[in-house]
């Protein structure tokens, strides 16, 4: 039914303004109803409070949780990333309480679906953690921030400037208690300087052959990094990986940002097994 001329000259103005991109900063504020069968939970969305644990129940942030998925072959899938399509379940960032959700088949209830749970799940997700910090530390080391060898490591730790220790956990002890005094003299030096007291953290979660292969040089047994987002991006894994294995939150907090340099690993696409694409095993409402 024509409404008149008025209607009409309106919808061509309409049309024209959608046209040449006047009316594109409106509707980038209307918000659009997700696509059937990939509805998300209040809990669920990145932008979204805090998620509870399926074994304890226990409401926490998400960087304190793990976040599992169901993926087309009825597999549950660990999403470290938080990206993964498909209802997500969380457990506690802990490798007793993924034992636990598992032993309480917490997951199947959860997801109310029959769920295939990987015998090595717990073991796997470690190994995921491993091989997420292993390749931060590359990224690192190709951004040049990475000194490896005994003497290098100690003149870092000297100048002030050493963000963290990296040492082969199969190093032999000598090594490690000569690192533990420079790391002292330093800390030492400090005081007297009245500088406010910092904890170089040492991490020592990879062996001998791991570091190598991150660092992408042989007999590698000690190595130091610079301060900045590069360090910042592989210390939050590497405490995340000890925290999932010794379930301790406070020995995990860190002392104090470092300083910063040009690289952010968070914004790099580090390849780990958690990013393979996956589709969700059925519907994903509620």
């Amino acid at each position: 039914m024509d409404r008149g001329p008025g209607r009409r000259a309106r919808r061509g103005r309409a049309s024209r303004r959608w046209r040449d991109g006047r009316g594109l900063s409106r509707a980038a504020t209307v918000k659009t109803a997700p696509a059937r069968g990939a509805r998300e939970t209040r809990l669920d969305r990145k932008d979204g409070p805090e998620r509870s644990c399926v074994v304890t129940r226990t409401v926490k942030a998400p960087d304190d949780l793990i976040r599992f998925v169901v993926g087309p072959d009825g597999v549950l899938v660990p999403d470290l990333r938080r990206k993964l399509p498909g209802r997500g379940v969380w457990a506690s960032l802990s490798a007793a309480t993924v034992a636990e959700a598992i032993k309480r088949r917490a997951f199947e209830r959860s997801l109310k679906t029959k769920v295939i749970v990987p015998a090595d799940l717990v073991a796997m997700i470690d190994g995921l953690m491993l091989k997420d910090a292993q390749q931060a530390l590359a990224m690192g080391n190709k951004a040049g921030l990475v000194q490896a060898g005994f003497a290098k490591v100690e003149a870092m730790i000297g100048s002030g400037r050493c963000a963290a220790v990296i040492e082969a956990s199969d190093g032999a002890d000598d090594g490690r208690r000569k690192i533990g005094q420079a790391l002292k003299r330093a800390e030492i030096a400090r005081e007297e300087a009245g500088l406010k007291p910092r904890k170089v953290p040492v991490v020592a979660i990879f062996a001998g052959q791991d570091l190598e292969l991150a660092l992408g040089r042989p007999h590698v047994i000690h190595a130091a990094l610079a301060p900045g987002p590069a360090a910042e991006g592989f210390l939050s894994r590497w405490r995340r990986l000890v925290r999932y294995r010794t379930d301790d939150a406070v020995a995990m907090e860190p002392d104090e940002p470092v300083l910063s340099d040009s690289v952010d690993l968070d914004s790099q696409d580090l390849d780990s097994q958690d990013q393979r694409t996956t589709e969700p095993a059925g519907p994903s409402t509620e």
